[in-house]
């Protein structure tokens, strides 16, 4: 009796599992696009040349901040800047690591750039999950004036971000954010 009770937790672990990774793959299938902010905000996986026709004429997207940085031996990097050039696109890049904090400059630097940016703005990195969340934690937190707890829902499993200390290196956006809310005196 004991095994089959422990066959069917396997099971449904398994089951679980393996629905969790469909969700995750069909995020990446997807491009992880989402809505932040209606007209103003819009997130991303890192968007082919097709994509980005794509959003500047269906979301009218005015720029690009690629969160992976420069990059001009990269295919991906070539193609996303020439995508954005046909399409009349303003393209920055703003170099983030998902396993690194970032510090209070560079917060204040990307707080800065994303308030100034022409609207509606796409953020993007690799998978759209990690760095593209903390970017739209700061943008809907400091920029837009959404509360702390709605803002802070753009970094969660519903994106792909997985942050559980000393599990995942991107964690580190998480404890960018908690450092962020002490620092910008953000109730927390």
């Amino acid at each position: 009796m004991k095994l089959n009770i422990w066959k069917r937790i396997g099971l449904g672990a398994g089951a679980v599992a393996l629905l969790f990774g469909g969700y995750l793959g069909a995020l990446q299938l997807t491009g992880n696009f989402h809505e932040v902010l209606p007209g103003e905000l819009y997130r991303s996986a890192q968007p082919s040349a097709t994509d980005i026709a794509a959003y500047g004429r269906q979301d009218g997207i005015r720029t690009i901040v690629n969160l992976r940085g420069e990059n001009d031996k990269r295919d991906w990097y070539r193609q996303e800047l020439a995508a954005s050039k046909e399409a009349g696109i303003t393209h920055i890049d703003f170099k983030m690591s998902a396993s690194k904090q970032l510090t209070m400059d560079q917060a204040r630097q990307l707080v800065a750039l994303l308030r100034d940016a022409p609207k509606p703005i796409l953020i993007h990195c690799r998978s759209g999950s990690d760095r593209t969340g903390l970017a739209s934690v700061l943008y809907l937190q400091q920029i837009a004036g959404v509360d702390e707890k709605t803002a802070e829902k753009q970094l969660s499993i519903r994106f792909g971000h997985i942050g559980i200390p000393y599990l995942s290196a991107a964690y580190a956006m998480d404890e960018t954010w908690e450092n962020i809310e002490k620092a910008f005196g953000v109730s927390g």
